[in-house]
């Protein structure tokens, strides 16, 4: 009889039927920076070894799902869509409940799945993912944002297990030089890992593919604890529904 007791990080597609619980991994980041975009990307890269889902949010449509769906990246089933009716970081952090429910009603369904990905809805500098709802985050700049992104910090940037400096072929167009800010991003991350990703750059792509399966191994093996990247910075709600951040990094009303 195979030996059971040490969990096999080498390949990930070997989960059994009883092992419904999935590696969850949220990505965050503003609006425009590719979070979609990315999530496409890793379903197409490891779609055929994997079993994956995803969840998306948004306030008040599921359009990055209808886009996923469209894209033809997963079985529709395997993406759900989570409408918030509010800013995206709430479900994501302050009640989590709808996007739980999301990601355990496809393990259920699909079990087993090795991955689920969480979109957050494009929000500002310091939304996070509480760790009741993830094993681990990703946090996504693009160059287009400005090269001075980087350095206006925030807990998804200096904290989030990586950090990723998206469209670094468009970086010549809009004046921007991505490899200083990934420099910027390493300093500010304390030596935590940092991509300069582009679509049309198949070695950026490898790096990403790799991290992935580099954190399921971990997840799988009992070697990754999901750690809180820290609070938000001070928001508010009012009672016409407008919400505000204070001051500094990502500060913002809408």
């Amino acid at each position: 009889m195979p030996d059971t007791t040490t969990p096999d990080t080498t390949t990930p597609h070997t989960a059994t039927p009883e092992a419904t619980r999935s590696f969850r991994l949220g990505v965050a980041g503003p609006v425009g920076t590719g979070k979609s975009s990315l999530i496409a990307m890793v379903c197409r890269e490891l779609g055929d070894e994997l079993r994956l889902g995803v969840v998306t949010n948004d306030i008040y449509t599921d359009e990055d799902a209808r886009m996923l769906r469209a894209a033809g990246v997963l079985d529709p089933e395997r993406i759900r869509a989570v409408e918030t009716g509010a800013c995206p970081h709430t479900a994501i952090r302050d009640d989590v409940t709808a996007n739980l429910l999301a990601v355990e009603d496809l393990e259920a369904d699909f079990a087993p799945l090795d991955l689920v990905l969480v979109e957050s809805g494009g929000d500002n500098l310091t939304a996070t993912f509480s760790p009741a709802l993830v094993d681990a985050q990703v946090f996504v700049l693009d160059v287009a944002g400005g090269g001075d992104v980087v350095r206006k910090g925030g807990p998804g940037i200096s904290r989030a297990d990586l950090l990723v400096v998206n469209k670094t072929d468009l970086a010549p167009h809009v004046g921007v030089d991505a490899d200083l800010m990934q420099v910027q991003g390493r300093e500010a991350r304390d030596g935590r890992p940092v991509i300069g990703l582009s679509r049309t750059d198949p070695a950026s792509v490898a790096e990403l593919r790799a991290w992935v399966l580099t954190m399921l191994g971990a997840h799988r093996s009992g070697h990754h604890v999901p750690v809180d990247p820290g609070p938000m910075a001070p928001h508010s709600h009012g009672e016409d529904g407008t919400h505000s951040h204070g001051g500094g990094a990502g500060a913002h009303a809408h």
